[in-house]
């Protein structure tokens, strides 16, 4: 039978709505989609994209039997997925959404970068409602955080990148969570996790095995 078999490439992605669009509190909602043959790894974990597709239903698995008149009755569990047809990347060169500005909104851009205190202004800017002489400083650092470095090429070809990561420790009731929350309010991808996501492998990759027995990975917050 395999000699007489045709074999396609197949891929299960999982479609999450935008961070930015998720209320507070909640968690995103997320559904299948199944892509075959020239669509395969056409687009990278963590990308935004427009998807078209056919909304179906799949049986997972069974739920168990239940004796009925002496005959036994099958139940399963069906989910539904969406059949891609078309998927596109909404930045084909970063796989990343592309964030437009007005030509106001870039007048105002250029008139800020004019000023001479632009880095204390932004630094006061951050979490307004938190206040202290010990805050300066944490200011400063998620400022930094938010607007990151320069990438640079070295001449011996190694490239170094301009992430800029902090770590903050401080003792209980320091407003170091409201921190965190407001740089997830204003940067452009962000997203918050604590608890079970925060740990080595939530923030990578998770080994999660589905309701139809099979092992995928699963992008964690920093994917």
């Amino acid at each position: 039978l395999p000699d007489y078999s045709s074999y396609i490439d197949i891929q299960s992605l999982k479609l999450q709505e935008a961070p930015e669009a998720v209320p507070t509190g909640e968690m995103p909602r997320s559904i299948r989609l199944t892509v075959l043959r020239n669509l395969v790894d056409t687009v990278s974990p963590g990308a935004r994209v427009k998807v078209m597709g056919i909304w179906s239903v799949d049986k997972l698995a069974d739920a168990g039997k239940q004796e009925r008149s002496g005959s036994s009755v099958m139940h399963h569990v069906k989910a539904s997925y969406l059949y891609v047809v078309g998927i596109v990347a909404m930045d084909d060169d970063t796989n990343r959404a592309s964030t437009l500005f007005s030509p106001e909104e870039e007048q105002k851009f250029l008139e800020l970068s004019r000023q001479p205190d632009i880095y204390g202004k932004i630094a006061r800017s951050i979490a307004p409602a938190i206040s202290g002489d010990y805050t300066h400083d944490i200011k400063r650092a998620i400022t930094c955080l938010l607007f990151g470095g320069t990438r640079r090429l070295l001449p011996d070809g190694m490239k170094l990148r301009g992430d800029i990561n902090v770590l903050m420790l401080g003792d209980p009731s320091t407003a170091k969570s409201q921190f965190l929350k407001f740089v997830e309010k204003v940067a452009p991808i962000g997203v918050y996790t604590s608890g079970k996501g925060s740990s080595a492998a939530g923030l990578t990759a998770n080994v999660i095995k589905d309701a139809r027995g099979e092992f995928y990975l699963e992008g964690g917050a920093m994917v």
